[in-house]
């Protein structure tokens, strides 16, 4: 039998990989407030510019409890710089994106599964016990199931960035079975928010709308997705991290999603509303690799992690916005 949600675990030192990145670097300043100790490791990959993640370290490294190190999971000898004792690890660090996976299935695969085998190798080696994966929903394809349970068949991924993932939880299952890691696999759906990456869809149409370009909106505006914004994904990845730091025997996969999916022309319509500028929107065919629908069932997230997001689509919108300003 588990034990209640809500448990206070022991503080311990928590290795966050891509601490540097969007999520994690809220993640971070989550794990410091609370108490922990955090080690943040990000190699500054360079999809994106590099002085995006300086700016999202800066405010860390003036935390007392954390400590940063730069190294390349892909590179086994570089993630043995780590010198602190580590009680957890929470792995955060992936090359994201459908359609650049597509075009670079190798690097994604290099990436995402060969850096989380070394991982889990340094695991096993530093008898570290504690672990949570960072998935994703495009693990589900188009499924025709709606909303997306934990228990749906996840089978028929349609891009290298998909099956990456897949495959990074049937690795975890191998370690958790061999080496009794207590594991916890996440499923993010859509997260959004301050910091959130240049390439991602809402931060490019704000970008556009304020430099007066048109919106580019791929098919008739009908796929919807499950934003979520990334105050309550970073809430549920907390709460995974005490569920598996005070259970053993551990393996559980939760969908962290918001249970309520956006068409992406209503996502679009509220951008505009927010920016108070009028529609200017260009349309396209519908890209390979992506997805009608993204829809979390989070019952199962409720129940055992009491997760519970409280940020609608527009509060969320409205706080980038007010990001997106003080940085530009």
């Amino acid at each position: 039998m588990y034990q209640p949600f809500n448990f206070i675990s022991e503080i311990g030192n928590i290795l966050v990989t891509g601490a540097a990145g969007f999520i994690g670097s809220h993640l971070s300043e989550r794990l410091l407030k609370e108490g922990f100790h955090v080690i943040g490791i990000d190699n500054f990959d360079s999809f994106y510019d590099r002085s995006i993640k300086e700016a999202n370290l800066a405010s860390l490294k003036g935390m007392p409890g954390f400590s940063f190190y730069e190294a390349d999971l892909i590179a086994p000898e570089e993630i043995q710089q780590i010198t602190e004792k580590v009680d957890a690890v929470v792995h955060l660090a992936a090359k994201a994106g459908v359609l650049p996976s597509i075009k670079d299935p190798k690097g994604y695969l290099d990436a995402n599964l060969g850096a989380t085998m070394t991982l889990l190798e340094f695991m096993r080696e530093r008898n570290i016990k504690k672990y949570v994966f960072a998935s994703s929903s495009s693990v589900y394809g188009n499924n025709k199931k709606i909303p997306f349970s934990e228990t749906d068949a996840v089978d028929n991924p349609i891009s290298p960035y998909a099956f990456s993932k897949k495959s990074g939880e049937l690795l975890n299952h191998t370690y958790h079975h061999l080496y009794n890691i207590d594991t916890v696999n996440l499923r993010f759906f859509t997260v959004f928010g301050p910091r959130q990456r240049p390439d991602l869809a809402i931060h490019k149409f704000f970008r556009l709308i304020y430099d007066g370009q048109p919106v580019t909106l791929y098919g008739d505006g009908g796929t919807a997705r499950d934003y979520t914004f990334v105050q309550d994904t970073v809430t549920g990845i907390v709460a995974a991290l005490r569920f598996v730091m005070k259970n053993e025997g551990v393996f559980e996969t939760f969908n962290l999603g918001n249970n309520s999916p956006v068409a992406l022309k209503d996502l679009i319509k509220n951008i505009y509303e927010v920016i108070g500028k009028d529609p200017n929107i260009q349309y396209k065919p519908m890209q390979p690799g992506d997805v009608d629908i993204t829809y979390a069932d989070i019952d199962k997230a409720k129940k055992m992690l009491g997760y519970n997001p409280q940020t609608s689509l527009l509060d969320g919108l409205k706080a980038f916005n007010e990001w997106y300003n003080e940085k530009n």
